[in-house]
């Protein structure tokens, strides 16, 4: 066998290999996300049984739930958050997104300082774990 020949053969499998695992990965991907989206359905639901029932937390056979509050900061005009964050020298406060618990630090300490097109979402959520 022939140099190029063994090289084709070995480029060949290569492909098909990572063709495989690309066909695999968007499978898991798909299932994964469909899953999840159950869950969040299902953390939904834990949320609104929460409420009804004025708890911060449920108990059952298989865990229990505990209803928390999770608080992320966005903005719609990133010119001026990186305006702000330059005259106010806080560039901690910033990651791919904002980050929140810096966020939260630099407001609680500067409570007239608001980035415009800053907008604070509050989500209930719950964290459950097993027994």
């Amino acid at each position: 066998m022939t140099e190029t020949v063994k090289a084709d053969r070995l480029v060949k499998a290569y492909i098909a290999m990572r063709d495989k695992r690309a066909e695999l990965s968007k499978e898991y991907a798909n299932a994964d996300r469909s899953i999840e989206e159950q869950m969040e359905m299902i953390e939904a639901e834990l949320v609104k049984m929460c409420k009804d029932v004025g708890a911060d937390s449920l108990r059952t056979e298989y865990g229990n739930v505990y209803k928390t509050v999770k608080t992320s900061y966005e903005t719609s005009d990133w010119d001026n958050m990186y305006k702000f964050v330059v005259e106010n020298n806080v560039p901690h406060i910033l990651q791919r997104r904002i980050s929140s618990l810096n966020m939260k630090q630099f407001l609680d300490e500067n409570p007239t300082l608001m980035p415009i097109g800053m907008n604070v979402v509050n989500k209930y959520a719950v964290t459950i774990k097993r027994k």
